[in-house]
């Protein structure tokens, strides 16, 4: 289980936190899947969830891409969780760094991760640091689009079903940057 880092009740009634700790052991209705656009789970954070959840959510990734095609930055792809704790894996692919708009390619990855999560009924979603890996994000301007983007999806959806929202960071320099952005927006 993961440590509460800070939390809060957003104003349409949702509950937002930051947390340390593996997304692979978060016990929640969904985890979001840092993805390529081909889900290919390699390394990191989808190497990680691939590894522990079992052969069967590459195998669900590859029969999606199949059928759907490459996976774009809006309209993440969901699989099932195979040994994960959760019921589903939410595969969002962020942007590399350097590849063009990235802050609006972050935005619609989470925003998509949400909408996903509602048009699947779910109540709770736990993401990691989505592009700040490997993809190169800048980890404090990723925490700011994180922020800002969960907020207005909830202003925007009030009535949501999706009440629990987590973001689940696993490294210092990480949880350091997440929180100092956090505190910024909470003294402004």
């Amino acid at each position: 289980m993961s440590d509460i880092l800070v939390e809060k009740t957003l104003p349409s009634g949702q509950h937002l936190s930051l947390r340390r700790g593996d997304i692979t052991t978060e016990k929640v209705d969904a985890i979001v899947n840092a993805a390529n656009d081909s889900l290919q789970h390699g390394g990191g954070v989808a190497g990680a969830i691939s590894r522990r959840g079992g052969r069967i959510i590459q195998q669900e990734s590859d029969a999606w891409v199949q059928k759907h095609g490459l996976v774009p930055h809006e309209s993440p792809a969901y699989t099932s969780a195979g040994a994960l704790p959760c019921r589903y894996v939410i595969h969002a692919v962020g942007p590399i760094w350097g590849s063009g708009d990235e802050d609006a390619k972050l935005a619609a990855a989470i925003e998509g991760s949400l909408r996903l999560a509602e048009k699947l009924s779910l109540r709770s979603i736990a993401f990691p640091a989505i592009s700040t890996g490997i993809f190169g994000f800048p980890r404090q301007r990723a925490a700011r689009i994180f922020f800002e983007t969960i907020e207005a999806h909830f202003a925007a959806h009030p009535n949501s079903a999706l009440d629990d929202v987590r973001i689940l960071l696993n490294n210092s320099p990480s949880v350091n940057d997440f929180l100092h952005v956090w505190k910024a927006r909470e003294d402004s």
